[in-house]
């Protein structure tokens, strides 16, 4: 029986239902933040190619960089199944862009598979919920110098059990598409349903391992990353503007044609 490890990128983020603000230094304050909902969809995709592989022992690894509270992104996903965790945790990180990020991500990728037998694929979601770029998956692609497939739909194994099929939707195309290992690939929320851990895989998460990284670990020089190496930076925020009163139509015989009207001055129809 062949093995496999697969990677899962997590995120900690702000909890999109609460109000989001900056901090100080004009970064995201992330006191109340969760794991990025978005990022289910992959684990899911992980824990269900691990069951319905025929010939192949699959570990699933997950992985998140960020401070200190950021391991409850991994803590939550090990809870879900996810087999380890590994943190990427170190000041010199703060303010790092997506391409920035990508660079870490890539050293940290690639010490694991140093550690373990190598990494045969990467999982992430469509994006995250706080920078929202979609950036991430390309340059982590072309940084580990893998193959991508991005935005699947969908995500199983094909039928010679070696490589993985998936499905990709863009306007009234579907494109079906088969990958071999290693690649990476970005999973939407239409992929699956994520499952939710119960009270047994709660108790269980507790055991098992989360290994911490400083850059210093993977190798990277700081000089490279953080605020100071990012090609793009925040230089400014202003509190969002209180909502106004909505336009009100009152129907008086023609509420059908003002409605239309106004729709089509929004260019909405």
């Amino acid at each position: 029986m062949s093995h496999m490890n697969v990677v899962v990128l997590v995120k900690h983020v702000p909890d999109a239902q609460l109000r989001r603000s900056f901090s100080s230094d004009l970064t995201l304050n992330r006191e109340e933040s969760i794991l990025s909902e978005l990022d289910e969809y992959p684990i899911e995709a992980a824990l269900a190619l691990r069951e319905a592989a025929q010939d192949k022992e699959i570990s699933v690894f997950a992985l998140t960089v960020g401070p200190e509270k950021a391991a409850a992104a991994v803590k939550k996903a090990l809870q879900i199944g996810a087999d380890a965790g590994f943190h990427v945790q170190d000041a010199g990180i703060a303010g790092s862009d997506a391409l920035t990020t990508s660079k870490v991500l890539a050293a940290a990728v690639t010490k694991i598979g140093e550690e373990h037998g190598g990494v045969d694929l990467v999982l992430t979601g469509m994006t995250s919920t706080d920078g929202e770029t979609s950036l991430v998956p390309a340059q982590l692609a072309e940084l580990l110098d893998v193959a991508l497939v991005t935005q699947a739909d969908s995500l199983d194994w094909a039928e010679d059990g070696s490589s993985l099929a998936a499905t990709r939707s863009g306007g009234s195309v579907q494109q079906s598409v088969e990958v071999a290992a290693p690649a990476l690939v970005s999973v939407t929320d239409q992929a699956n349903e994520p499952r939710y851990p119960n009270f047994k895989a709660i108790m269980a998460a507790k055991k098992k391992p989360v290994t911490d990284f400083s850059l210093e670990d993977l190798g990277v020089d700081a000089a490279g990353v953080g605020r100071d190496a990012s090609t793009i930076a925040v230089v400014s925020a202003d509190e969002r503007p209180a909502r106004e009163q909505g336009e009100i139509i009152r129907d008086e015989g023609d509420a059908g044609v003002k409605l239309v009207e106004f729709l089509a001055s929004e260019r909405l129809i």
